[in-house]
C-alpha cells in the first residue's frame, strides 16, 4: 500500500472511533508509527487529510450506491437495499463527524454537499420516477419537491439539536426516516410490498 494510502486509511479509522476534531496529527502519525516528518511531506495540514478522505469516501459511496440501485427489482427494494447499506455504514461512523465537518473543515463540507445536491439527488428523483412508473408510488407526486424534500431529511439526521447522538443512533433516525418517506409516496400496492420487506402485518 502506498504511503499515502495508508495515511487515509489510518486517519480514517481514527476519525470513524474518534470523531474528526478531536484527532491530531499527532495521533495520525501515532496511529501509523510514521514519524510527523513523513506524514507532512504528503499533506500540509489535518485539513488537508479531511478532504481527500471525503473525496475518497464519496467515490466509494457512489459505487457502493449505484449497486444497491442496481440490484433492486423495484423502486421500493432498491430503497429498502439503500436502508441496509446506510445500516452498515452509519453503525461504523462516529456521531460527531458530520458536526466537525459541517463546523470547522468547509472545504470537505462543501465536496459533501455538492455530491448530496447533485448525485443524491439524481438518484432520488430517479427512484421517485421509477416507482411511480412501476405503479408502486402515487402517481400525482412532484418529483422535484419530493426529492428535495428527502435530501433535507437526510440533513436533519445529523441535527445534534433535533437528535441528540446520545438519545437517537443514527441507524435508528435514517431507517425511521426512509420508511416514513416510503411510506408517504406509496400506493396500496406499494404499502403491501413495504409491509413484505418489513415483514409486518396490518389490517
Amino acid at each position: 500500500m502506498e504511503i499515502k494510502e495508508r495515511i487515509l486509511v489510518g486517519a480514517v479509522e481514527l476519525f470513524m472511533r474518534n470523531g474528526i476534531r478531536s484527532v491530531s496529527m499527532d495521533d495520525i502519525a501515532s496511529r501509523l508509527g510514521m514519524s510527523k516528518k513523513t506524514l507532512y511531506k504528503w499533506f500540509e495540514n489535518k485539513d488537508q487529510i479531511v478532504l481527500a478522505v471525503m473525496q475518497q469516501h464519496l467515490q466509494k459511496e457512489e459505487v457502493d450506491c449505484e449497486t444497491a440501485f442496481a440490484k433492486g427489482n423495484n423502486a421500493l427494494e432498491a430503497m429498502f437495499n439503500m436502508i441496509d447499506w446506510h445500516r452498515d455504514m452509519l453503525s461504523n461512523i462516529h456521531p460527531g463527524i458530520f458536526h466537525d465537518l459541517q463546523k470547522y473543515y468547509p472545504q470537505a463540507w462543501t465536496l459533501f454537499d455538492e455530491h448530496k445536491n447533485t448525485f443524491i439527488l439524481a438518484k432520488v428523483a430517479a427512484n421517485i420516477q421509477r416507482g411511480m412508473e412501476e405503479g408502486l408510488y402515487r402517481p400525482d407526486l412532484d418529483v422535484e419537491v419530493l426529492a428535495r424534500l428527502h435530501l433535507a431529511e437526510i440533513e436533519l439526521m445529523f441535527n445534534n439539536v433535533v437528535f441528540p447522538p446520545k438519545q437517537f443512533g443514527l441507524q435508528r433516525v435514517n431507517s425511521a426516516m426512509i420508511e416514513h418517506f416510503l411510506i408517504g409516496v406509496s400506493t396500496i400496492k406499494g404499502h403491501q410490498l413495504i409491509n413484505e420487506y418489513r415483514q409486518a402485518t396490518e389490517e
